[in-house]
């Protein structure tokens, strides 16, 4: 593996200036039928085996992992590949080899990687959540859309027929106008509720902490971070409604065409300053959009489901939505296609024709079709930004222990300062956006 000091890494950067410049702004390959992209892998362990498994059509050209072990297995598979465990020196030496990269680092990297590619002309896969921080989230969507480039947020399920499917009836009116819905998860699975470990063991040889912990505040390493319970840590992680919120309450947020809440308020126990609670209850509220009436929006975790009394005829079950319409319900698994109740009065309902286009190959490749020109990637960071927004402003109103109402237009908590720490977060001094 090639080395390249911080300082070296600046200076080239500033020398490479303008002709960056120039491939970010008018670099637009066109490829064949059969032509391969590029692709440099920002992490390879946890998700990124799955994202790399979703890739694997395409030419791996360099991959990249503060953590030597997963770089290692990573580069059995991929011997040709360069090998990095900075992904800025990834960037800087090997852009112009690289089409596009895909993005499995823990949640606190991601905005600050994504952003590095677009910069340079790159198309993003980036796992969800989009970004640690609503503000990210914005400007990501912004970059995007300056620099022209393919994005996909790593919401899979959203590309899968049931979910689509789901989208079509709700939107059809076949519950009537909606103005309740409930959603659940069983997460946690990672401890929550915790304080900082007080001991401090040494570095694993194979671990580049400072690298791992990236913009995050400076902190000593411990096997409660990493390689995976970082998702409870605030610092690192978004909590159980980070981690799955995207992926669940997606259905209601593009069926129901959602964007910002007005309002949102949380419960839970224990409200505690480094890490997530043990379980959660937060309220949405949603204004009038498009001819729709306002909508609440639930979110349980931790245990917490929707009250029994609200489908009495099933089995609630976490990891499912269940929607509250004029004419009915429909209960909604995660990734599945929606059960119509009362069941009787359903029993003879046809489905809407298909109005959304299918992605039969899936998500990764659908992303990979649209980079090529091919179809468009439907979580786009126009899209992931909003949904990833709207999640973590739950968050938000968690973490400051007020009910919050929120000016969208102005990306600002009207009825409490101290939400601006939690929409916009202050990096480590050496990353930035």
């Amino acid at each position: 593996m090639e080395k390249t000091t911080r300082r070296e890494f600046i200076k080239r950067s500033a020398q490479y200036g303008m002709s960056l410049w120039l491939v970010a702004h008018s670099w637009s390959p066109a490829y064949s039928q059969n032509e391969k992209l590029n692709i440099g892998i920002i992490a390879c362990g946890g998700r990124g085996w799955g994202n790399i498994d979703g890739v694997s059509t395409e030419n791996i050209v360099a991959i990249c992992d503060v953590d030597e072990n997963p770089l290692g297995e990573a580069a059995k598979r991929f011997p040709r590949a360069y090998r990095y465990v900075d992904f800025r020196q990834m960037l800087d030496e090997r852009h112009r080899e690289i089409d596009a990269v895909v993005i499995s680092t823990p949640d606190h990297t991601h905005a600050v990687a994504a952003m590095a590619a677009m910069q340079l002309g790159k198309h993003v896969y980036c796992e969800k959540p989009l970004t640690h921080s609503v503000y990210e989230a914005r400007k990501l969507a912004e970059a995007a859309k300056r620099y022209k480039v393919v994005t996909q947020m790593g919401n899979n399920g959203h590309a899968s027929d049931g979910l689509r499917r789901s989208v079509e009836i709700l939107r059809s009116g076949a519950i009537g106008a909606i103005r309740e819905v409930h959603s659940s998860t069983d997460r946690p699975i990672w401890p929550q509720g915790i304080d900082r470990p007080a001991d401090a063991p040494p570095v694993p040889r194979t671990l580049h902490w400072d690298l791992w912990l990236g913009p995050a505040p400076e902190r000593p390493y411990h096997p409660a971070y990493h390689p995976f319970n970082w998702r409870g840590w605030w610092d690192f992680g978004t909590g159980a409604l980070g981690d799955m919120g995207c992926h669940i309450l997606d259905t209601a947020f593009w069926a129901l065409e959602l964007g910002a809440p007005v309002s949102v308020e949380a419960e839970g126990e224990p409200h505690h300053r480094e890490t997530g609670p043990k379980w959660s209850i937060i309220r949405y509220e949603f204004p009038a959009r498009k001819g729709m009436p306002p909508v609440t929006l639930y979110w349980y975790d931790g245990g917490k489901l929707p009250p029994k009394e609200l489908a009495p005829e099933i089995d609630i079950q976490p990891n499912c939505t269940l929607f509250i319409g004029e004419k009915g319900r429909a209960w909604v698994p995660h990734g599945g296609e929606p059960l119509l109740l009362p069941r009787d009065k359903f029993a003879d309902y046809r489905p809407p024709e298909p109005t959304i286009p299918r992605a039969p190959r899936g998500h990764h490749q659908e992303w990979i079709d649209a980079c090529k020109g091919r179809g468009k990637a439907m979580s786009d960071f126009e899209y992931a930004a909003k949904l990833t927004e709207m999640v973590l402003l739950g968050n938000v109103a968690f973490r400051t222990g007020h009910k919050i109402y929120y000016d969208a237009r102005r990306m600002k908590v009207t009825n409490c300062a101290e939400a601006e720490k939690y929409i916009r977060r202050e990096y480590r001094k050496g990353w930035s956006l």
